[in-house]
């Protein structure tokens, strides 16, 4: 079970440029790739660690344009898992 993201954790999200956003407790952040093949290559990483997590994005792709949403909704929620995907990420796209 998920634990929920606590103020540390949230400001963590925030300092690596995810927004939070509208309407609902959830973090998004797009990434520009170089093209479509670097942004699809980011996605099948990300997809990977998605699925050992068992945590998945929302998250959408034109061209070498990537937006990700994380929230848990299980909880309603961000999660610890949110913030563990968001690392990962961030990571995998060097930033």
């Amino acid at each position: 079970m998920s634990t929920t993201l606590d103020d540390t954790g949230r400001k963590a999200l925030n300092d690596a440029g995810w927004a939070a956003t509208d309407g609902r407790d959830a973090v998004q952040k797009t990434f520009v790739f170089a093209n479509f093949i670097e942004a699809f290559g980011f996605m099948t990483q990300a997809a990977i660690w998605a699925e050992k997590l068992n945590h998945h994005p929302e998250w959408s792709n034109v061209y070498k344009t990537v937006t990700v949403t994380l929230t848990t909704h299980d909880i309603d929620g961000l999660s610890d898992l949110d913030g563990r995907l968001a690392a990962k990420m961030d990571k995998i796209a060097g930033a």
